[in-house]
């Protein structure tokens, strides 16, 4: 059963943190004082512990959809209202270790014969550095799933293994808190679209389909977390983050991690490790061109000019999304025509820049105007993870055609990789010219 009607409401003031308070501390003084966002958060906690509707809610990486990973018919929820295969497994959202610890050491069955005889599980000590440096954070760890886990079976698509995290954001540790269950939360997106970094993203893809977004603001990071995975030898990254592979070898036992992912998708047989492994994500309406940042300028600008020029690719409007080197414009346009011609265009990102493209299909007898839309994305690659998709989504809402992108080189440090691995998955074709 759906939604009919879908709220946002603010919990932002919560960003503020719980100062020197444990959350217990924190939270028993937001609900004493009954105010408007400890309203909401203890409804979200109540929907989650007894709804099959999935709640949207921020973290630090990018907004997460909600379901108790205890619970079957919630967290089909989750499949259900983003449109998700269900053999892609979900991260599952901790508020403290000692959550962690009684999801690896479920209580026993009632009648269980084996009850008495179970080993206590705790977490492998390869993950103890990385869990004293990047928790809590952007960092996801594959643990064994224990024999009689308390984790509903889509959570980990049958999987003998479960990805988990502790959100560094205070407001996912929360709601986390006073749900007191695990929360199983993927991107709060519609399956294949751009992932969320605010609360009218996640409106945009989900109104009618969820009942409550928590509206925390923009997320920080602006992609999910570093997927890592230290059952194997030597330890692997199933998928590129918020947390590099350079931050990762300076931790013991991780000096010789390697990559096990790839910028495509996996097989359809295949079953994936972790999320983000099998299928195309992150992709707008548009068709995204990817241009390696090794591009030739001149190359580029031909590109797109005989993209314009060609009535059988339908590039009407195209968006542009600069990084390092590409001059505003991308040199369709003379920098006296541009001077005059720029406008400012409402949209959800800041300078968001029009200009016309006169143009000469091929095979018309005139020209024609076509509209060019110019976003500098920045030069800093932390200001390229955190706008990407919020520049995907906007281009998308103009209704472009295509949208070409200014990658950027894997070699410029590990979130670099990680927004390059994300606009490969957007892409329908990347290029070098």
């Amino acid at each position: 059963m759906g939604a009919s009607e879908t709220r946002v409401v603010s919990v932002q003031r919560l960003n503020e943190g719980p100062g020197t308070r444990s959350l217990a501390e924190w939270w028993a003084d937001e609900k004493k004082s009954q105010t408007p966002e400890s309203k909401a958060i203890e409804e979200a906690a109540q929907f989650l512990r007894t709804s099959d509707l999935p709640v949207a809610f921020p973290t630090e990486t990018v907004y997460g959809l909600g379901a108790d990973a205890t619970r079957s018919a919630s967290v089909r929820g989750i499949y259900r209202a983003k449109q998700r295969p269900s053999d892609n497994p979900l991260i599952v959202h901790i508020d403290s270790l000692e959550m962690l610890g009684r999801l690896l050491n479920p209580s026993p069955r009632p009648g269980s014969p084996n009850s008495a005889k179970t080993r206590h599980m705790s977490i492998p000590p390869i993950y103890n550095p990385l869990l004293e440096r990047f928790w809590p954070g952007p960092l996801t760890i594959i643990l064994p799933n224990p024999s009689g886990s308390a984790l509903a079976p889509e959570v980990t698509s049958n999987l003998m293994t479960f990805g988990v995290r502790m959100p560094s954001s205070v407001l996912a540790r929360l709601l986390i808190h006073v749900t007191d269950r695990p929360l199983a939360a993927p991107s709060a997106n519609a399956s294949t679209k751009p992932s969320p970094t605010t609360a009218q993203h996640v409106y945009h893809d989900l109104h009618g389909r969820i009942d409550l977004i928590l509206d925390g603001g923009a997320s920080g990071v602006g992609v999910e977390s570093t997927v890592v995975d230290g059952l194997c030898d030597p330890p692997a990254i199933l998928r590129p983050g918020g947390i590099g592979i350079e931050e990762l070898r300076k931790c013991a036992g991780w000096e010789n991690v390697t990559v096990a992912y790839n910028d495509g998708t996996l097989d359809v047989k295949e079953v994936p490790r972790a999320p983000g492994m099998k299928y195309r994500h992150y992709s707008p309406k548009a068709r995204v061109v990817l241009f390696e940042a090794s591009s030739n300028l001149a190359g580029v600008k031909r590109h797109v000019q005989k993209d314009l020029q060609d009535s059988a690719i339908g590039a009407h409007n195209i968006g542009i999304v600069r990084t390092r080197n590409w001059p505003q414009g991308l040199g369709l346009a003379s920098d006296e025509v541009l001077a005059s011609t720029l406008q400012p265009v409402s949209s959800a990102i800041e300078n968001l820049l029009s200009f016309p493209v006169p143009v000469q299909e091929t095979g018309s007898p005139s020209s024609r105007t076509k509209l060019a839309y110019d976003y500098h994305l920045g030069s800093d690659t932390s200001a390229n993870a955190h706008g990407l998709f919020a520049a995907l989504r906007a281009l998308d809402e103009l209704d472009v055609d295509v949208i070409y992108v200014e990658g950027i080189s894997d070699r410029d440090g590990d979130l670099a990789a990680a927004v390059m691995n994300r606009l490969r998955k957007a892409a329908g074709t990347e290029m070098k010219v």
